[in-house]
C-alpha cells in the first residue's frame, strides 16, 4: 500500500485532500504542529522516519502583503523546504506534489498563459513561490506542481464571505474590476490531485508543471455580483443593491496584484484526460453550503 504524506492537512486544499487522498493508500495528515516548513531541519527529520512514497505538499506562506515584510520568512517556507523535500524524494525515488500560483507571472496583457510562459512575479509571495518550483524541477524528483489562482473553500474565510458579510451592511460596495482571474475551489483541486496521482505513479514521464483552476474567467466585481444574486436568489436578505468595479490603483495593497492570473490549462486536460468545470458551478456549490 502506498505511504502518503500530506503536509498542510489544516489549510483550505490540505482538507480536502484529506479526503481524496484518503482511498489512495496509507494515508498520513500532518498538520503545523507535526510539520512546520518554517523548520526545514526538523521537518526532514520527520519525513525521513516515516519514509513516505508520495508526499503531498499543501503547506505554504500564503499571506501575500505580509510577506512583502517577511521576505526571508516567505522564501524559507515556500522556497527552502519545497526544496528539502524535493531532495529527499529524489534520493528516495518518492513522489513530490506541491501547489504554485498564478503569482510568479507579472499580470501583463490579456490572454492566458501556458506553462511555458515566461515567469516575473510582482510580489515577495510571488517570487517565494517560483523559487519553490525551479528547486523542485532542478531537484530531478518524480513531481507534480500544479499552479492555481483564486482558492476558496466553505471552510474558513474567503472572498465570497467577505462579500456576503459586506452586503449585508452596507447598500454599495466597492470591488476591483481590473483583476481578471478564475475562482477555484480546494475541492476541484483535492478531486484532481486524487485523479492525477496514481497515474503520474506509473508514468514517470508525466512529471512536471501543470495549470489548474476552474474554467472560465471573471474579475473581483463580477465574482462579488454573482455571490450576492445567488444568496439574494436563495431568499438571503441583503442591503447592498450596487457592486461599482473600481481599478487596482483605487484599492492599494503592499503588494501588487497580477492583473492578468488567466491560466491556459489544456496541458492539463489532455495529459490526464480530465474536464474542468466553469467556475460558477464551484462557487455556487459552496455559497449553498455556506448559505444553509
Amino acid at each position: 500500500m502506498t505511504r502518503i504524506l500530506l503536509l498542510g492537512c489544516r489549510g483550505q486544499v490540505g482538507w480536502e485532500l484529506q479526503r481524496a487522498l484518503a482511498p489512495l493508500g496509507e494515508l498520513h495528515a500532518w498538520d503545523r504542529s507535526l510539520a512546520d516548513l518554517s523548520e526545514p531541519e526538523a521537518l526532514l527529520q520527520g519525513v525521513a522516519q516515516l519514509a513516505p512514497q508520495v508526499i503531498v505538499n499543501a503547506a505554504a506562506y500564503t499571506a501575500v502583503d505580509q510577506a512583502e515584510s517577511e521576505p526571508a520568512l516567505a522564501q524559507r517556507i515556500n522556497a527552502e523546504a519545497p526544496a528539502r523535500l524535493a531532495r529527499w524524494c529524489a534520493q528516495a525515488s518518492a513522489t513530490l506534489v506541491h501547489y504554485s500560483s498564478d503569482y510568479v507571472f507579472d499580470g501583463s496583457g490579456d490572454t492566458a498563459r501556458d506553462e511555458a510562459a515566461a515567469t516575473g512575479p510582482l510580489s515577495e509571495y510571488g517570487r517565494s513561490k517560483l523559487a519553490g518550483e525551479e528547486a523542485i524541477r532542478a531537484s530531478h524528483a518524480r513531481h507534480l506542481i500544479l499552479r492555481t489562482s483564486w482558492v476558496y473553500a466553505a471552510r474558513g474565510g474567503n472572498f465570497a464571505k467577505t462579500m456576503l458579510r459586506l452586503a449585508a451592511e452596507r447598500e454599495q460596495l466597492r470591488v476591483v474590476a481590473d483583476q481578471i482571474g478564475a475562482p477555484t475551489g480546494a475541492e476541484l483541486l483535492a478531486d484532481c490531485t486524487a485523479q492525477t496521482l496514481p497515474q503520474l505513479l506509473h508514468q514517470a514521464q508525466l512529471s512536471g508543471t501543470y495549470h489548474l483552476c476552474a474554467a472560465g474567467e471573471t474579475n473581483w466585481a463580477e465574482y462579488a455580483r454573482f455571490v450576492i444574486g445567488t444568496a439574494q436568489a436563495q431568499d438571503r436578505t441583503l442591503r447592498c443593491r450596487e457592486v461599482l468595479g473600481i481599478p487596482s490603483s483605487d484599492y492599494p495593497t503592499p503588494a501588487r496584484r497580477p492583473l492578468n492570473s488567466r491560466l491556459d490549462c489544456r496541458r492539463f486536460t489532455t495529459t490526464f484526460g480530465l474536464h474542468l468545470p466553469p467556475w460558477q458551478q464551484g462557487v455556487r456549490r459552496m455559497l449553498e453550503e455556506v448559505l444553509q
